[in-house]
């Protein structure tokens, strides 16, 4: 987990600044790791880090310290966009999922109905960006140089340089990771997580984590099932062992297949959000 080596420390670049922001962040491996028969369990504290010759106890205060400077920036962020009436949804997935691809079709389809824009998330390149600005929708995006997950402080910068309008739907994509970004709240509404099937049904088993801090499951790439050894139960099953609550929707971004009930979902927690909003003043977050 990222809290406490400082990886990208520095590194973070926000589109159009000529330089970064600190990010407090973190990998490591520990001397006092766990260990019993051949599996080695290290990270014990709430953001299950760990790192060489530091001890245990030190690496849970460390850790500690930067979850709750992040929850206090998220708390922020939190306030910011509900007195706006912005619906914030954290896109979380391993690399490859198709959640670019989920999210422009996503765009194409509902930017004529509600507001929308986006944060974007990658170690490098604005590619995604470019590719979500080409629906014309609004889009910013951060590079984390070598960290490998969003925080709470770059959002809040983000939305100062974005000023997504009020009771939009505020799309941030984080950084393709089935680790990190579980620990570190944006302050979003949910987090939407998208698990394609081409990565095997026990991804909910090898990744708890992310999966219990879920609130829906998008199960991506349906159309490729026919070509694939992947038992949809089973992996509904192992989703919610692990959240036994959690909303799991099939689709296609390719063919659409499954993607009104992703629209639905879309309008339905927006109706949410702008029931409970705050009145404001201005326009924008």
């Amino acid at each position: 987990m990222c809290t406490v080596c400082g990886c990208g420390e520095g590194e973070t670049r926000l589109e159009g600044e000529g330089k970064g922001h600190d990010h407090e962040h973190a990998h490591s491996h520990g001397e006092d790791a766990h260990h019993r028969h051949d599996t080695h369990h290290y990270g014990r504290g709430p953001a299950h880090a760990h790192a060489p010759g530091v001890s245990q106890t030190r690496m849970v205060r460390i850790e500690q310290d930067i979850l709750a400077r992040n929850d206090a920036y998220a708390r922020a962020n939190r306030s910011r966009l509900a007195r706006a009436g912005i619906l914030a949804l954290n896109l979380v997935s391993s690399p490859g999922s198709g959640k670019t691809t989920l999210l422009t079709r996503t765009l194409r389809d509902l930017q004529g109905e509600m507001p929308l824009a986006v944060i974007e998330g990658d170690q490098e390149t604005v590619n995604d960006a470019e590719q979500i600005r080409a629906t014309g929708v609004q889009a910013l995006q951060i590079n984390t140089g070598k960290g490998c997950h969003l925080d709470a402080h770059m959002v809040g910068h983000a939305l100062d340089e974005l000023r997504p309008k009020a009771q939009s739907i505020l799309f941030i994509e984080n950084v393709g990771n089935l680790v990190c970004p579980a620990a570190f709240d944006l302050g979003e509404a949910q987090k939407v997580l998208i698990l394609s099937v081409t990565e095997g049904e026990d991804k909910p088993l090898k990744y708890p984590h992310m999966f219990h801090a879920a609130d829906l499951l998008l199960l991506n790439k349906i159309d490729l099932l026919p070509h694939l050894d992947f038992d949809v139960a089973r992996c509904e099953e192992y989703a919610r062992r692990i959240n036994p609550e959690i909303p799991i929707l099939p689709l296609s971004a390719r063919t659409g297949e499954g993607m009104e009930s992703w629209y639905r979902w879309l309008r339905l927690a927006r109706e949410s959000r702008l029931l409970g909003r705050t009145p404001l003043a201005g326009e924008t977050a």
